[in-house]
């Protein structure tokens, strides 16, 4: 039979496990215990405890390093800036510079090389301003014919430094060192237009895009069109963006306003036009249907939403480009110059 359990007490001060200085003393040494934000409390550890992390202090949070290359406190940080002296920014034009080069009212900022040359060879464009850098200057006098700044009563304004440029223009504008600050081109109405040219004429149904738009005016440009239709209140007004996109078609091919684009569509059929749809789901292609002897109209809707249903209604007929079922449509711009390239091949 085993003898009985002593019960428990007091720890003797021998067997404590405490610090050296109650063992010494014969006081029961405090227990220790750890605390996740003030570190260990109450004595030293004992041998077998696990050793500390470094940089840590019994009672205050982990010491974390300093970042390197941080100075220490009361360290040389280097020469400082004087007293009273303002802190170096970066050199901006001027704020009459800036009011000088905002477009005043029913004028425009035209930019890019191309569609700059193309406005001073236009006679129907009114100039105000000129701004061009050294390159710009050089590659317009090589492109245009000699004498052209003084027929067009300009004196280019030399530009020195290009960040002007994006004082009056858009910050992702590719001005290429010239802009020219002009007055919209004059509206025309339709019958002038068809007088000057037997060639085909596009309608785009509420097409907004103004890259858009200025790229199908450069493919109407190379296909010899005699107009591009838009609806007055669902179309880009004329801007520099547009006129960049048309890389000088702007100035080329007539861009006629209209209120209501059905009752255009009838009038070109009065007058004897042929005017084909273009959508997806037609059954004859435009190879297949296109006239022969007679002046094609030729209605894009815009992408999405494709053609509105009385612009369908009123269209002589609906036809479509054959592409491969790999892709569902063409982007407008791109069916366009396919359009028009099928119209004038023999």
């Amino acid at each position: 039979m085993s003898p009985p359990r002593r019960p428990q007490g007091p720890r003797s001060p021998a067997s404590s496990g405490g610090s050296q200085e109650n063992r010494g003393s014969g006081q029961p040494s405090r227990p220790r215990a750890f605390d996740g934000k003030r570190g260990w409390k109450g004595g030293e550890p004992a041998a077998g405890d696990p050793a500390r992390r470094p940089g840590f202090k019994a009672g205050k949070p982990e010491a974390f390093p300093r970042a390197a290359g941080r100075p220490e406190p009361g360290a040389e940080r280097g020469p400082r800036r004087p007293e009273g002296s303002a802190p170096a920014f970066r050199a901006r034009p001027d704020s009459s510079r800036r009011e000088e080069d905002r477009a005043p009212a029913n004028t425009i900022w035209l930019h890019g090389l191309h569609a700059v040359a193309a406005a001073l060879l236009n006679p129907r464009r009114r100039l105000r301003r000129l701004l061009l850098t050294p390159d710009a200057e050089a590659a317009l006098k090589e492109r245009l014919p000699e004498g052209t700044f003084a027929a067009r009563k300009l004196q280019p304004e030399r530009v020195e430094d290009r960040a002007r440029f994006h004082t009056f223009l858009p910050e992702d504008s590719v001005h290429q060192g010239a802009a020219l600050l002009a007055e919209p081109l004059p509206q025309l109405a339709l019958d002038d237009v068809l007088k000057i040219s037997e060639g085909p004429v596009l309608l785009l149904d509420q097409v907004t895009d103004p890259r858009n738009v200025g790229a199908i005016l450069r493919s109407a440009a190379a296909f010899g069109a005699a107009a591009v239709v838009v609806q007055d209140r669902h179309a880009p007004p004329e801007t520099g963006a547009l006129a960049r996109a048309a890389s000088g078609a702007l100035e080329i091919v007539p861009m006629v306003r209209e209120v209501n684009l059905a009752r255009a569509i009838r009038h070109l059929q009065d007058g004897g036009a042929w005017v084909m749809g273009l959508t997806g789901d037609a059954t004859r292609t435009l190879a297949e249907a296109k006239p022969s002897g007679r002046r094609v109209g030729l209605v894009l809707g815009a992408e999405g939403g494709g053609l509105r249903r009385l612009q369908r209604e009123t269209c002589d007929e609906l036809v479509r480009l054959p592409i491969t079922e790999a892709m569902e449509s063409l982007n407008v711009s791109a069916a366009a110059a396919v359009a028009l390239y099928e119209i004038g091949r023999a």
